[in-house]
């Protein structure tokens, strides 16, 4: 079907998002398109200011409108204890459980040497000068992955020689589901990860 060039950018420049397909990205453009004027303006306003107001704090690297961000600066976080994170969606996900009550450092991403990214790529340099600080605890609260697992080994023996206590969140099986559904490895790692009761 022939569309218009100026439809067919809007889904190409979609499609570039995480997650949207090429057919998913048609059906927005369409939307938006089919959209009162006033709704396109203010999501576009809305984007833009993203841009303008969106910046990585300069303490913790998560992003923020504030610098330093809310965590960072508030009174009520320990800042003795030092949740190392992969991304700034990482940092959400652990807030809406409302259990830690330390502070954070976001990596912008994990150590992948078959993707060409080193420690210089990512904010180890950052972490670092955070540890000569005040911080008792650091705990890795990486993706369970290949890349997560050798970042979480690299960052272990830089942070040894600190005398921090290095501690990594438990993996294994999540709630609600039965063992006969989990995966050996999920399995495995529960197990090495018990606890005493």
């Amino acid at each position: 079907m022939q569309t218009s060039e100026t439809l067919d950018k809007v889904a190409e420049e979609l499609s570039k998002l995480p997650s949207i397909g090429r057919k998913t990205a048609q059906r927005i453009a369409m939307y938006l398109a089919k959209s009162p004027a006033e709704e396109v303006v203010n999501l576009s306003n809305a984007l833009l200011k993203l841009k303008e107001k969106i910046r990585l704090c300069s303490t913790c690297c998560n992003i923020t409108e504030d610098d330093p961000c809310s965590i960072c600066s508030s009174p009520k976080r320990n800042g003795k204890v030092l949740c190392i994170v992969e991304e700034p969606q990482d940092v959400f996900a652990i807030e809406k459980t409302n259990e830690f009550r330390g502070t954070y450092h976001v990596l912008h991403g994990i150590i992948s040497p078959l993707d060409g990214i080193g420690p210089e790529d990512i904010k180890v340099k950052e972490l670092l000068m955070r540890l000569s600080g005040e911080v008792d605890e650091v705990i890795l609260a990486l993706n369970p992955s290949v890349e997560g697992e050798y970042t979480i080994t690299y960052l272990s023996k830089l942070i040894k020689p600190l005398n921090i206590k290095i501690s990594r969140i438990a993996r294994g099986i999540p709630v609600g589901t039965d063992l006969e559904y989990a995966d050996e490895i999920t399995i495995a790692k529960a197990i090495e990860g018990r606890i005493t009761l």
